[in-house]
């Protein structure tokens, strides 16, 4: 089964990954590639490069980043693929403790539901 993990973040926070961050996130997610755990992985683009498209009442709005409303974004994404949300939990906890106790972070995971014809 294929799962979700987003990071949320505060985009206007301080912290910054490291040159250790990095080295460590890049061991963890090449362990997990060669596992085929991590099927797809990525950093997103601050907001300030976005937009939103939204349907309401039968109309299409758009509005252009940044989204200054969000006091939290999805900074990043892995999908993933295991067995259970328990083991999708482990993978995502793995990858917050590399981080180390100076960051603030949460991921949200949700398990995937392939339609076909795709989605957004």
């Amino acid at each position: 089964m294929q799962f979700l993990s987003m990071i949320r973040i505060n985009e206007n926070g301080t912290q910054r990954p490291d040159e250790r961050l990095m080295n460590d996130m890049g061991k963890l997610l090449d362990e997990m590639t060669k596992a085929g755990i991590m099927i797809d992985t990525a950093g997103l683009r601050p907001t300030s490069e976005g937009v939103r498209v939204k349907l309401a009442h039968g109309k299409i709005s758009r509005v252009d980043g940044p989204f200054t409303e969000a006091k939290e974004v999805i900074g990043g994404y892995a999908i993933i693929e295991v067995p259970s949300m328990k083991e999708a939990i482990e993978v995502t906890r793995r990858f917050l403790e590399v981080h180390g106790d100076g960051w603030n972070i949460e991921c949200e995971v949700r398990p995937m539901e392939r339609h076909p014809g795709g989605g957004c």
